[in-house]
């Protein structure tokens, strides 16, 4: 593939970029190869021209936030990552509405909705991921999802336009929304929170962060649940009856701590965490007879 056009854009644009990037460094599994160029948009501009440019030459494009629901090939990707980091993660409160910009962690957006009194986010402390990607995937913990709090976001079409969506139009359901699978690129997410008090919202934030550091292999590069929970069951408990707890395959482990995590202990690869959610599937469809579905985003 040529790349020549992407990089004269980001020198038009002085958008910063970088041809064979590890993605390891960008990922919270700490696996991956390079991926052909990486790009890093500091507008909604010129990241609608980043993705109009890739469509042009017919180049395949991935959108990176946090990377904390990603595992990547060892043989990386051959394509255009376009990253959302610092230069795509503002916050902005108004009233009881907070914007934050797709590259935005749900850190930050929960400390601006503690210190403006707003509450409704506190089941997002703690979750490692970007808003973009939060809302990508109707992220949720603690019996709170995105979907309890989004009011409307902006994106990129398929075609290169930038629209506006409001919530009930977005097909919110269990780790699914209209995004999902489509090559569309969310660029802000506007979230409507109510006035609570500071000191319970605080409150609250610290116990499901103590909770999670409790029950979390946190210690440990991971996706986060690396299984969707399928209907009428827990992911961690069907693999903790299957006897897969501490299961593994080079670095890569079902962690001992908590058996929905699969954990990189050190040197994992991506064929060992492959090979460790391939033997989890097959045990407890065929000891339960229930089928698990990876959470995490594959990207080959």
């Amino acid at each position: 593939m040529n790349y020549a056009s992407l990089e004269k854009l980001c020198r038009d644009l002085g958008m910063k970029y970088s041809l064979n990037e590890p993605l390891n460094s960008h990922t919270s599994m700490k696996i991956g190869g390079a991926c052909d160029i990486l790009v890093q948009p500091d507008s909604e501009e010129a990241l609608a021209q980043t993705a109009a440019v890739c469509k042009a030459e017919d180049v395949p494009f991935f959108v990176l936030g946090k990377g904390s629901n990603v595992l990547v090939s060892d043989e990386g990707y051959r394509g255009c990552v376009i990253l959302l980091s610092r230069e795509f993660s503002a916050v902005d409160v108004k009233g009881g509405e907070i914007t934050a910009q797709a590259g935005a962690s749900l850190k930050s957006v929960c400390m601006a909705a503690l210190e403006n009194e707003l509450t409704g986010l506190e089941f997002a402390y703690g979750i490692p991921g970007s808003v973009g990607g939060a809302l990508y995937m109707n992220a949720g913990a603690y019996g709170g999802e995105m979907k309890d709090v989004v009011k409307s976001c902006r994106y990129i079409d398929e075609n290169g336009i930038l629209c506006e969506m409001r919530a009930e139009d977005m097909q919110l359901s269990y780790r699914h929304s209209f995004f999902s699978g489509k090559r569309c690129v969310i660029t802000s997410v506007t979230m409507e929170l109510k006035k609570g008090d500071k000191t319970e919202i605080k409150a609250k934030m610290d116990d499901l962060m103590g909770r999670r550091k409790d029950k979390q292999p946190l210690e440990f590069p991971s996706c986060g649940s690396t299984f969707k929970r399928p209907e009428g069951y827990f992911a961690a408990a069907l693999i903790e009856e299957c006897g897969l707890k501490g299961y593994s395959v080079g670095g890569a482990q079902v962690s001992e701590k908590h058996s929905g995590f699969v954990i990189n202990r050190g040197g994992a690869s991506f064929e060992d965490v492959m090979a460790v959610v391939q033997h989890v599937k097959d045990t407890v469809k065929q000891q339960k007879g229930v089928d698990l579905e990876c959470e995490m985003l594959i990207l080959e």
